[in-house]
């Protein structure tokens, strides 16, 4: 029998694709925000360069980190729920297909159907049907914290760069105006890709992901600008 062609469908990218546009939103929404708060409270360039390249690094290190340490924790737990399902399947294996045959049944199969479904799937792996069926544990959606903390630390660092890369390229009267406009630009155009590369509508993500990242860069610059005339 010829196997049909294999699909493939835009969730199986949910994980990288969470973890790289947050990596790169939160990159240019950050230290754009730092940039633009430390010229409000500092007429020097440097200063803002400074700020920068600082939170470049210690944003992509602190995404690194934050995402390692929470994806962690979520491959720990769906670690412990497969080793208790394994334990549960030794020691009552007939009550295990009891519950995953309910579960086909809760879903619209017949009784007799939803049995011999049953019998068929953990006849050919019965901890990988019971993780699907019964934990909701696929491959496309395991927690993978390498790939994670190295997508967000990549992504973040890409991101922070495209408001430095403005601001040297900037003329030094315009340099904040051109960080703000610059960078707005830029969160437009990575919602707009990461809606089209999950399969979902361009408009929505970009608006959304613009009008976040002004509000973040106009509050900085209102409190730089306080705290610069206060001290």
């Amino acid at each position: 029998m010829q196997l049909p062609h294999r699909e493939n469908h835009l969730i199986e990218r949910i994980g990288w694709l969470r973890a790289a546009v947050l990596g790169a939103n939160d990159g240019i929404i950050s230290t754009a925000s730092l940039m633009i708060g430390v010229a409000a409270a500092s007429t020097s360039s440097n200063e803002m360069l400074v700020a920068g390249v600082a939170g470049l690094v210690a944003g992509a290190m602190s995404m690194a980190a934050g995402e390692y340490v929470s994806v962690s924790s979520q491959a720990d737990t769906e670690a412990a729920d497969l080793e208790r399902e394994q334990r549960e399947l030794i020691q009552d294996p007939a009550a295990e297909l009891d519950e995953l045959t309910s579960i086909y049944i809760g879903r619209g199969v017949s009784p007799e159907l939803a049995r011999r479904v049953a019998e068929q799937m953990t006849a050919n792996d019965v901890l990988a049907a019971h993780a699907r069926d019964e934990l909701g544990l696929v491959a496309h959606i395991v927690a993978r914290p390498t790939q994670a903390a190295l997508t967000s630390a990549a992504t973040f660092a890409v991101g922070a760069a495209l408001p430095l890369a403005i601001a040297i390229f900037s003329p030094a009267t315009l340099v904040t105006w051109t960080v703000f406009g610059g960078s707005l630009i830029c969160l437009a155009v990575l919602g707009a890709l990461g809606a089209r590369t999950g399969g979902a509508d361009i408009f929505k993500p970009t608006v959304r992901v613009t009008f976040w990242g002004a509000l973040a860069m106009i509050t900085t610059a209102m409190i730089g600008a306080i705290v610069g005339r206060s001290v």
